[in-house]
């Protein structure tokens, strides 16, 4: 069973992104939330069993791609998958740069999530 961090700046996104886990029949036991970056290094930092990261890019405070870089900064090795409404390729290659596994473009359909999640949990 997947333990999943959801990082976005929008309540709604989250709660949109944690029922679409659910509707892809994915095995997920908990899921954690955090509204920027700097939340969710706390949940890592607190101990949780956390089993994949998605997260946003364009967060307030600090962004999904200073924290994937402190993610990695502290040797935590966990898929870090991002969910944009960003088209730009170049962001997304420098995601994938610093670490990212994958990323999933906003709006997506639980169909998307099981194909782009399923071999990560």
């Amino acid at each position: 069973m997947a333990n999943i961090l959801i990082v976005d700046d929008s309540s709604t996104m989250r709660k949109i992104i944690s029922r679409s886990l659910r509707q892809a029949g994915l095995a997920v036991d908990e899921i954690y939330e955090a509204g920027d970056g700097i939340e969710g290094l706390s949940v890592l930092a607190s101990g949780k069993p956390v089993t994949l990261i998605l997260s946003d890019i364009n967060m307030p405070n600090m962004d999904g791609l200073e924290f994937i870089k402190q993610v990695r900064a502290n040797g935590n090795a966990v898929p870090i998958v991002m969910i944009t409404t960003e088209g730009g390729e170049e962001i997304l290659k420098e995601a994938i740069a610093s670490g990212a596994s994958d990323s999933i473009k906003k709006p997506f359909t639980p169909d998307q999530l099981q194909e782009k999640l399923g071999g990560l949990i």
